[in-house]
């Protein structure tokens, strides 16, 4: 089906725990020379590994392009401290952050922060929704330009009233575990607002991620299966006064790529079936790219996010065999045409909700 849609791709970096920063950036640089919009890094409080967020601070100064997405597990974790740190990541790799909302539900994870019992999925997807509302807004918080234009000062046409625009906006948000009332203290992202991602898994999840992502995961065993759940997001989007076009959906594929490749069938049906319900793939590169290619050309997603099972073999079979066929294909990008993870997704930079009407229409 011809479309001029972009095809999006994005791969994780984690896997078995790794404590030495080359391995993190040689698969980070791997993925940029293939084009990936971006990378992702897994993290959670119950298993050992090196900090999501710190790994990726230390490939940002080593790649120039390719989009950084840690998880961010915000049970437990202080908003105030969540949009810092994400505002700073983006920063340090010139707008090119982004950050996985997750939850913790076990209770020998809350144990470890000794603060509360762990609470029902609902209960934490509603706060990790609330976490997305409330960052927004910190980032929001601070002029596009605050400490950077002289004058600092600006006439409010709708007030009348100067405002400094190098004091940041107070945030008077009150959630159901939680409340911020201070201001941000890092200036506004180059990206306006990181790209926030969501795993649409369970009920709980795509709730919050119709209301608050810019892409979102879904699991799905067939293109059918998959469209239904990018329209199902897309109209809870739109519900909440959302643009259904600004929201990415990508599946979720755990991916095997040792395999040699399978004999073709005849119809366009015929191909290697997944597994595990929809999140396991087992191949090799090219039947990795008719899939991908079936899927897209039906218009059953806007793209896929990878884990390869081993990261170094099935990363580079990745980026040498199915991203080369694709782009073959003319299918996926050979170049990237912006420097932010917004640009790559094709996403507007968004608007700063406290800028005067008529200004700071997104770019």
């Amino acid at each position: 089906m011809p479309t001029t849609r972009s095809l999006h791709l994005a791969a994780e970096i984690g896997g078995p725990p790794r404590y030495d920063a080359a391995s993190h950036i040689a698969l980070a640089r791997l993925a940029e020379r293939g084009t990936l919009d971006f990378v992702t890094f897994r993290d959670s409080f119950a298993r050992p590994g090196p900090d999501a967020m710190a790994v990726l601070a230390r490939v940002a100064p080593e790649t120039t392009r390719i989009g950084l997405v840690p998880t961010v597990t915000t049970t437990h974790t202080e908003p105030f401290h969540v949009s810092s740190a994400v505002a700073t990541l983006d920063w340090m790799s010139r707008g090119r952050a982004g950050w996985h909302a997750d939850v913790s539900t076990t209770e020998a994870e809350a144990r470890l922060f000794g603060r509360r019992p762990a609470a029902p999925a609902p209960a934490l997807w509603q706060e990790a929704g609330e976490t997305a509302d409330v960052s927004a807004r910190l980032w929001d918080g601070w002029e596009d330009d605050a400490g950077i234009r002289a004058p600092s000062t600006d006439r409010d046409p709708s007030t009348g009233r100067f405002t400094d625009r190098d004091t940041p906006h107070p945030v008077d948000f009150e959630g159901t575990t939680f409340s911020v009332r201070e201001p941000a203290r890092v200036p506004r992202p180059p990206q306006g607002r990181p790209v926030t991602v969501f795993d649409a898994t369970t009920g709980p999840a795509a709730r919050a991620a119709a209301r608050h992502a810019d892409v979102v995961y879904v699991r799905a065993s067939s293109p059918e299966r998959a469209a239904v759940l990018r329209d199902e997001l897309r109209r809870a989007a739109g519900a909440h006064g959302r643009d259904p076009d600004g929201l990415r959906v990508l599946v979720a594929l755990t991916v095997d790529l040792g395999d040699a490749e399978t004999a073709p069938g005849p119809g366009p049906e015929s191909g290697p079936p997944l597994a595990g319900h929809g999140t396991y793939f087992r191949g090799g590169p090219v039947d990795l790219a008719e899939l991908v290619t079936h899927w897209y050309r039906a218009g059953a997603v806007d793209g896929f996010h990878l884990t390869p099972l081993t990261p170094g073999r099935d990363l580079e079979r990745i980026v040498n065999g199915t991203v080369a066929l694709l782009q073959h294909r003319g299918l996926f990008r050979t170049f990237y045409p912006g420097g932010t993870l917004r640009e790559h997704l094709g996403l507007a930079r968004p608007a700063n909700r406290y800028a005067p009407r008529g200004a700071g229409a997104a770019s």
